[in-house]
């Protein structure tokens, strides 16, 4: 979200830590609900009798309107007002958070969760806007690196617990992960409402309604023909997909021709142009698809194969979490001084190696000695790549467009968990159809080896991503430009 150049903050000293708890506590919802859903999936699965292409779709379905939606919900804050439109955000989502919470079957919380993900792409923006435009340019950078180490404890802390209630509860305990959105949005609504004032909108820019439609039908359309829309197990033969591809290619056609000639396109093509901001962006893609799947499944494998508790399965997002937080500080200034190229091309390396060590490891059945350390080797990698990934994204573009590329570059890393999520996931089902369901002890050895064997393919193509983005690193992202330059 971008500030206007002499705005000021709309809201006195003691209101800003009203604005800043509220904040925090509505990252906590969207960041709580994205990691423990993937810890929580085989519970969900055999309690709403779901299919594999279901699961699928209960994270995609908020991964969609999310990645559609989310540069339309920061346009409406300029255009409505940031606190409006983030009170009426947060009420939606903990709404349709309810809902899942209650879903009785696999398509009422598809259902649920496309509303979760439309009321996600309006709260996610508003929540670092509403804090940049109510605190002063000199306090701004405090109060973001808080709301930043909230967001980490929040994203660490949602597995861990989340883990400990589902493998200490009952069946349908996993409805508790919703329903825990309540009262953290019922503490953020109060805040907003009985301690800010109203801030005035800052632009009045027609929003681009039609090109987010045109965006929900595209990647739609490819999500649904990448899942293997006739059931669990089917096959992604050339005439299933087919169709659902070129309508996704229909749609993508439209879309850019919208987005070239409205006044206030949803992603301005231009931006592309510039080499350094194209390549940054096809690395973010690379590296986010292949985190995505292997945080999605990998829980489920564990879980559902290895028959482990959802406690310890929640440690595997530890590692990322822990290495993000202690190192990206340190980092962001390495990558002033080199440039970002070094750091991302090296990141990326450790990163796929992690998973191609994933990969080999899996048939081991070693938790301790074998996935966690490649999950650390994983994280490292993160932590070397997502602040000069930034930087690269940032420095490629003026800074009037420092608003507009930031925006974009979250929404390609969503679109990548999308198409992961509904790409991998036909991968695994394709190669095991049981994949991610927990079954009794008497078919334990296949259905061990099955799902081992699935993680294998999703591990080693989410490798294979992660060196592509080596490349597109060293081949497209400059160095450092020299001083005064």
């Amino acid at each position: 979200m971008r500030e206007p150049a002499g705005s000021s903050p709309f809201c006195s000293a003691e209101q800003r830590r009203y604005v800043l708890v509220a904040a925090i506590l509505a990252s906590a919802l969207g960041f709580i609900d994205g990691t423990v859903v993937s810890i929580a999936m085989p519970a969900m699965r055999a309690s709403l009798n779901a299919s594999l292409t279901e699961a699928q779709w209960i994270s995609n379905s908020y991964m969609l309107m999310l990645s559609a939606f989310m540069l339309v919900g920061g346009a409406a804050g300029d255009k409505f007002g940031l606190r409006i439109v983030f009170v009426g955000a947060i009420g939606f989502f903990v709404a349709a958070s309810i809902l899942c919470a209650i879903a009785p079957s696999a398509t009422l919380m598809i259902a649920a969760r496309a509303l979760q993900g439309l009321g996600a792409a309006f709260m996610v923006p508003g929540s670092l806007a509403i804090i940049s435009k109510a605190y002063p340019k000199h306090e701004r950078g405090r109060a973001i690196g808080i709301w930043a180490a909230a967001s980490a404890v929040t994203t660490a802390a949602g597995p861990l617990v989340g883990g400990l209630l589902l493998s200490w509860g009952s069946a349908d305990v996993w409805r508790l992960i919703f329903a825990i959105n309540l009262p953290l949005g019922a503490i953020a609504l109060y805040l907003l409402i009985m301690k800010v004032p109203a801030d005035r909108p800052t632009a009045s820019p027609r929003i681009d309604i039609v090109g987010s439609l045109l965006a929900v039908a595209m990647l739609g359309l490819l999500a649904w023909g990448l899942t293997g829309s006739e059931g669990e197990g089917a096959s992604l033969s050339a005439a299933k997909v087919t169709p659902y591809l070129l309508g996704s290619i229909l749609c993508f056609a439209g879309f850019v021709i919208v987005e070239s000639r409205v006044s206030h396109p949803l992603i301005p093509l231009g931006i592309f142009r510039e080499r350094v901001f194209s390549a940054a962006n096809a690395v973010t893609f690379f590296l986010y698809f292949a985190l995505s799947a292997v945080l999605f499944y990998l829980p489920m494998t564990l879980i559902g194969g290895w028959q482990m508790s959802e406690a310890q399965a929640g440690l595997v997002f530890l590692p990322l979490t822990i290495a993000i937080a202690l190192m990206s500080g340190r980092v962001g200034k390495i990558a002033d001084r080199v440039g970002p190229r070094p750091l991302i091309a090296a990141g990326s390396l450790l990163v796929g190696l992690g998973y191609a060590g994933l990969a080999l490891a899996m048939p081991s059945q070693r938790f301790w000695t074998a996935v966690l350390p490649m999950m650390m080797l994983m994280g490292v990698g993160m932590g070397l790549v997502v602040s000069p990934l930034s930087t690269a994204v940032m420095g490629a573009v003026s800074e009037r467009e420092q608003g507009t590329a930031s925006g974009v570059n979250n929404v390609v890393s969503r679109v990548a968990g999308l198409i992961a999520v509904a790409a991998m996931g036909s991968l695994a089902g394709a190669v095991y159809p049981q994949f991610g369901v927990r079954i009794g002890t008497g078919f334990s050895e296949q259905h061990l080896a099955g799902s081992n064997d699935a993680f294998q393919y999703v591990a080693a193509a989410s490798a294979v991503m992660c060196f592509l983005a080596v490349a597109i690193s060293v081949i497209g992202i400059r160095g450092p430009k020299p001083p005064g330059a």
